[in-house]
């Protein structure tokens, strides 16, 4: 019976320019190291080359085969920054500018225009790599009126909305083509970040089959969400699965917003997995109930732990959280394999 895959990592947080972080083979074998065997490849060009692999299905075979000489499997290639620019509000322009290429520094509409293209590329590369789901965010548009003063104009969040339905159903509709599910990261600072922007946004693309969700139940616990109500409502489209840990201890002078204050000293802060607040017991158990057969990928932010502390102890914990799902009922032993007859008489009804 299939079921969960991993455990994975994503190699985001910790790609770097010193080895074992500085190329995609070293970063596979210390990651197989360390007992994981799947990576989840941000599209950086340090890692892999992106155009060459929406185009070349050889060079994707060629990847795939130098990962698997270190027992490691691709889970999922990420545009998480690239989609942040498909949708941008100009409040933001100067520091998203750092996600693309020089050339489109301070030209918004052509920075629009190359981050459609590398999600569309990754699509197209996904599908040659053989898999199935792709994280990415959302980009946002509305994100600086979430918590408004003065009030919103009516009809600013329809619209935006709108917009960012515009633009994202060409790009799913190319995932759609290619057989692989776009899965958007729930997350703050994005348009998609809870439950009820999800729904909007599955509404204005009219419920579009390629777009799925990336389940990260830290991002919860920082905004006081139930994330095991959330996996009960939202399992059908949840595609990826980031296993993160948060922790959320409010006072009296901090709360969900975190007074600008830096990570280590908020009330809601990132952990390594296993020091925070999460019910991994539960996710892992309602994931396994619903039939989730992706992958289990840590992504490690901690606002306390060295990342090596917190990658070496990510692969046993997800490796001792997951569930193999039984073939038989528990209570088969007990099984008094009577036929309908039998059956029937038990209610007291006549044969029929």
């Amino acid at each position: 019976m299939t079921g969960m895959k991993g455990p994975g990592i994503f190699l985001a947080q910790f790609l770097g320019d010193t080895a074992p972080f500085d190329t995609l083979e070293n970063m596979a074998e210390w990651a197989a190291g360390l007992g994981y065997v799947g990576v989840q490849i941000p599209c950086d060009s340090r890692l892999i080359d992106l155009k060459t692999a929406s185009e070349s299905r050889d060079y994707c075979d060629e990847l795939s085969g130098k990962l698997a000489a270190h027992g490691i499997a691709v889970t999922e290639l990420s545009t998480h920054l690239q989609g942040q620019l498909v949708a941008v509000h100009p409040a933001y322009d100067t520091l998203f500018d750092g996600f693309a290429p020089r050339e489109v520094h301070g030209k918004p509409a052509e920075r629009q225009l190359w981050a459609v293209e590398q999600v569309k590329m990754a699509a197209k590369a996904s599908a040659n790599l053989g898999l199935t789901a792709h994280a990415t965010f959302s980009g946002a548009l509305a994100w600086p009126y979430v918590y408004p003063w003065p009030q919103r104009p009516a009809g600013l969040v329809e619209e935006a909305f709108a917009e960012l339905a515009r633009r994202w159903t060409p790009i799913l509709d190319v995932f759609e083509d290619h057989g692989v599910h776009c899965a958007f990261e729930v997350h703050a600072g994005e348009d998609l970040h809870d439950g009820a922007t999800w729904e909007r946004f599955l509404e204005a693309v009219q419920g579009h089959n390629a777009a799925r969700l990336l389940f990260d139940p830290s991002h919860y616990v920082l905004q006081q969400l139930d994330y095991l109500d959330f996996i009960d409502r939202y399992h059908d489209r949840i595609a990826c699965f980031h296993v993160k840990d948060a922790e959320f201890n409010p006072t009296g002078r901090s709360g969900v917003y975190g007074g600008y204050q830096d990570w280590a000293d908020r009330a809601g802060r990132f952990r390594s997995l296993g020091d925070g607040q999460v019910d991994f017991s539960g996710v892992f158990s309602r994931m396994a109930q619903y039939g989730y057969d992706g992958w289990a990928v840590l992504e490690w932010e901690c606002a306390l732990k060295n990342s090596d502390d917190g990658a070496a102890e990510g692969a046993p914990f997800i490796e001792a959280h997951m569930i193999r799902l039984t073939e038989r009922p528990f209570d088969d032993f007990a099984a008094s394999g009577v036929d309908r007859a039998a059956i029937r008489r038990l209610m007291g009804l006549s044969a029929e």
